[in-house]
């Protein structure tokens, strides 16, 4: 368990772990790809090099998100869930230790009628397509539901009921670690991260605004990932690993969380 508070952790701190070198080398305007800025994602597609870490920095304010860059095939997106405005996304990569460099920076200026339409994508930690094989079930699971609610809460207790926590992978997990939804899917286990990550891809497909949350929680020691799904013109808050774990002990467990139990660090 000590394993999964240092990946974890390690997804929350690594913003202010990183030093950034103020020094900028152009590496051009087309490694940014603001064709789905209306949605509030952008895609970054850069060359990365295969001995040298490269990160993904969006900002906005004092605020601000770092992301591993994995692909050098095609782009991967990112929210920009801090509201509107301007931001800055920039690439960096690493010279030594926890120092880098920006290799590429620019400007997005972000104005959305309705800021929900950030947490209807695909984006790198929630990843989905119609092709994918958690997107089918959720379609399966929701053919004769009619409402959101219905729908979401048939997702959820197919989650509980049929994807366990693993520990293993909780005890070695790398600290990059990024859910796959249909590893999660067909393997039925994960950590807390891959149980959100698969709700919010599921819940997304069928155009239900879910957030992917990360934080702390009076129901577990670790730090930990969950839901907020908007129901009934309001977030409400959805933990799958916690239900499971309930579930599976025969202990009571209740689809809709106080948030006073919760505290947000990040949002996806």
């Amino acid at each position: 368990m000590r394993k999964l508070v240092l990946m974890l952790t390690a997804v929350l701190l690594i913003a202010t772990s990183v030093h950034v070198s103020a020094a900028t080398a152009n590496a051009g305007t087309q490694w940014l790809d603001m064709s789905n800025l209306g949605s509030g994602v952008v895609g970054v597609n850069y060359g990365v090099k295969s001995d040298v870490k490269t990160k993904v920095m969006i900002a906005k304010g004092n605020d601000k998100y770092t992301y591993n860059l994995n692909s050098k095939e095609q782009a991967e997106l990112f929210p920009l869930q801090l509201g509107n405005g301007e931001y800055t996304v920039s690439v960096l990569e690493n010279t030594s230790g926890n120092k880098y460099k920006v290799v590429g920076q620019e400007k997005v200026s972000l104005n959305l009628a309705d800021s929900k339409i950030v947490y209807l994508n695909s984006i790198q930690n929630v990843n989905w397509n119609d092709s994918k094989k958690a997107v089918q079930k959720a379609k399966e699971l929701t053919a004769n539901k009619k409402t959101d609610r219905e729908k979401v809460k048939a997702i959820y207790e197919y989650i509980i009921t049929n994807v366990a926590y693993d520990n293993d992978l909780a005890a070695k997990a790398p600290t990059d670690y990024l859910p796959n939804i249909d590893k999660t899917l067909t393997s039925k286990k994960d950590i807390c991260y891959g149980y959100a990550a698969l709700f919010a891809a599921m819940t997304r497909s069928l155009d239900i605004p879910t957030k992917l949350v990360m934080g702390t929680t009076s129901y577990v020691k670790e730090y930990h990932a969950w839901n907020e799904v908007f129901l009934d013109g309001k977030w409400v808050i959805v933990d799958t690993t916690v239900d499971a774990g309930l579930k599976n002990g025969n202990k009571k467990y209740e689809f809709e969380k106080e948030a006073a139990k919760y505290n947000v660090a990040k949002v996806y």
